[in-house]
């Protein structure tokens, strides 16, 4: 049944994901995207031969993207091929020791307790508790707004709130890793979850501990032509539907009457609308879009989440010891993140993040040569000097990948191309170029993240990593899904 027309701002993951669901309920939708192409952050480079996913490069929790296409009684795997890696990730310290996370829980279990000396049944009933965290509030913070009150009156809420205990929302992820376990390489593994919304393991809540359980339970997994074709299989779909998607349109205003959105203005000309839907950052979309400062203050007042620098280098070498996933970590974990949170700096230490797509697409690199994704989690941007950090930062990280493959590095580095927080901020409009809005640096971060509806605009929504539930594929694609349920 026909409902009115709806206008999606930005063609991001959650941007698409909107569009996609509220034509299925009947709307007629456009969506309007600046740059040329969609998909956001999930964009992709090329030089010399070598490509590589310059954005998201961890696929989980697939069954999000393929309820989309569900929806419109299509298989995702006719547009979007993938498959389930054997290999979780693999780890490197500095003095030499090493661990590969094995996909299947039980021998992951098994293989965890023998290196860190813990039981593998205190490891199974780690991950159980933090998959019942999950479990507990996904029904309330993960598929329905929290900003709702109607939704905490339901019994699924009641249930969580009986077994409020068990969620460990009063200590920190470090706390709560430290009080299930000894070995500080086992706690500084389990601690780096924090990083996947852009938050310190010091900081944020325990209840945390749910992302590497949900990592354990549903797998990681690699999308056949690369993470960009998540971005191109969503498009196509989308187009296929009915969305009606108009690139290189920037809006410029989104129009208001009394408080109450009339629809956009894209290059001088108007679109009218019964609800707009903004992918944009909540931040930008107060201030640029609706040039509502008092409304910008109230998103800017909240801390961000943490940005990234990334190289992206065509290495003239393979090195059969690395997979897909590879993390590099630095000795003093704690001061790493202090420094990214309180001085807005590199330490002089850091955890590398390396992903090397050819190890399972190997036309992303020549022959006997690999692309490395290499990432460090930066500050966000407050004006610094970033040519210097950049700097530092290549630094350290060639000086600890040398010490740990024992390589020369420097020589195998035939090009590179780099995207650090200005560029994020300039290219996807992610305000001071934090990936994911707010930070979870709180017990009460969920609740302060921006709702998916404006208090002050009727029929203006929010989808994406800025408003809830948060940043990162899964989450982005639930954000959507919240939103699309609200307008219905």
């Amino acid at each position: 049944m026909a409902k009115g027309k709806a206008i999606v701002i930005g063609g991001g993951v959650a941007g698409l994901a909107a569009a996609i669901r509220l034509k299925i309920q009947g709307w007629q939708v456009d969506l309007f995207e600046a740059s040329d192409q969609l998909g956001g952050k999930m964009g992709e480079l090329e030089k010399d031969g070598y490509r590589w996913d310059s954005g998201p490069s961890l696929f989980t929790m697939p069954q999000f993207v393929e309820e989309l296409f569900a929806l419109h009684n299509k298989k995702m795997t006719d547009y979007i091929p993938y498959k389930k890696k054997s290999v979780v990730c693999n780890y490197f310290w500095d003095d030499g020791e090493t661990f590969s996370m094995s996909a299947q829980p039980d021998k992951a279990y098994q293989e965890l307790a023998e290196k860190f000396n813990e039981a593998p049944e205190k490891l199974r009933s780690y991950f159980d508790r933090s998959l019942e965290k999950y479990q507990l509030t996904s029904p309330l913070f993960i598929e329905n707004s929290l900003h709702l009150w109607k939704n905490y009156l339901k019994k699924d809420t009641f249930r969580a709130l009986a077994k409020f205990p068990r969620l460990e929302i009063n200590e920190s992820l470090d706390q709560v890793n430290r009080k299930w376990f000894n070995h500080p390489k086992l706690i500084q593994l389990l601690n780096r979850f924090a990083t996947y919304n852009g938050s310190s393991p010091y900081q944020t809540s325990g209840i945390m501990s749910m992302i590497p359980a949900l990592e354990m339970h549903f797998g990681t997994y690699f999308p056949k032509n690369g993470m960009r074709s998540i971005a191109e299989g969503m498009h196509k779909l989308a187009e296929e539907v009915g969305v009606a998607i108009h690139l290189e349109k920037k809006v410029d205003r989104i129009l208001v009457e009394k408080n109450a959105v009339q629809g956009v203005q894209s290059e001088n000309e108007s679109h009218q609308a019964d609800v707009v839907v903004s992918n944009m950052d909540v931040f930008f979309s107060y201030q640029q879009l609706l040039n509502d400062a008092e409304a910008a203050k109230n998103v800017e007042k909240h801390e961000r989440s943490s940005s990234a620098l990334i190289f992206y280098w065509g290495v003239k070498q393979s090195f059969p010891q690395l997979d897909l996933h590879n993390i590099f970590f630095s000795e003093d974990y704690e001061a790493e993140f202090k420094s990214l949170f309180k001085t807005k700096d590199f330490a002089d230490d850091l955890t590398v993040y390396l992903n090397i797509s050819s190890k399972d697409k190997p036309d992303d690199a020549p022959e006997g040569r690999e692309n490395w994704f290499v990432m460090v989690n930066a500050p966000e941007n407050n004006g610094q000097d970033w040519v210097a950090l950049k700097e530092k930062a290549r630094a350290l990280i060639i000086k600890k990948l040398d010490r740990i493959l024992n390589i020369d590095l420097e020589d195998l580095i035939e090009c590179e191309l780099v995207l650090d927080p200005l560029t994020i901020e300039q290219n996807t409009q992610s305000y001071k170029g934090s990936l994911y809005g707010t930070s979870s640096n709180s017990r009460n971060a969920a609740f302060l993240r921006q709702p998916n509806f404006s208090k002050k605009y009727q029929n203006l929504y929010f989808c994406g990593g800025s408003a809830h539930p948060g940043g990162g594929i899964p989450l982005c694609l639930q954000s959507a899904k919240i939103t699309a349920k609200m307008i219905n």
